[in-house]
């Protein structure tokens, strides 16, 4: 399970990278959707145990803004040859968004094996990676865009998903951290053994 943050007051980002980690999950993906982005990714590597990595990712710009900040892996809503060539220069793991076959092939070209299915349920759900899966079954995803607590779990019965990302456990505003521990629990109780 890795968390998709959007963090609009950095202040908060330390505390909820602590409550994370502390309830079992390490991986900890910030999107680069509001201006206090940059600066919460710089605070979560400051929690001991985190793997702080920046989303939403477009370009090779933001990819060294992540970087300078901090970020350890690179997530993006999309495959382009110029951001993985950027991230394999930069020598940092990428995971960029795919939704079709032609995507993967393209990323399979570009030396690539791990990608984020995006938007999992608007490109058809499960059964669309059930579909895609088969004919390339080297290739392992994490679904996200549609994930929820209910349905998680369905995802991640599926051989090819590594794991999944969902924005639910640390919802818009100030935190309640208290409601994040128990959703991280939860959630952290998912990992396969």
């Amino acid at each position: 399970m890795i968390p998709v943050l959007v963090i609009d007051d950095a202040a908060h980002a330390r505390p909820i990278a602590e409550t994370l980690v502390k309830n079992g999950l390490r991986a900890l993906e910030v999107t680069l959707r509001t201006p206090a982005a940059l600066e919460a990714i710089a605070e979560m590597t400051r929690v001991e145990g985190a793997v702080v990595g920046a989303g939403t990712v477009l370009n090779a710009a933001d990819l060294r803004s992540s970087l300078d900040a901090g970020a350890r892996f690179i997530v993006s809503p999309g495959l382009t040859e110029p951001l993985v060539d950027a991230a394999f220069a930069a020598g940092v793991p990428v995971l960029p968004g795919v939704a079709t076959a032609g995507d993967i092939m393209r990323g399979l070209d570009l030396g690539l094996s791990h990608f984020k299915f995006f938007p999992a349920e608007a490109a058809g759900g499960r059964a669309a990676l059930k579909s895609l899966a088969g004919p390339f079954f080297q290739v392992r995803f994490c679904p996200t865009g549609g994930v929820t607590p209910e349905n998680a779990a369905d995802w991640l019965a599926i051989p090819s998903v590594l794991c999944v990302g969902g924005s639910w456990l640390v919802p818009p505003g100030p935190p309640d951290l208290i409601s994040i521990a128990r959703r991280a629990r939860e959630a952290s109780a998912w990992a396969r053994v």
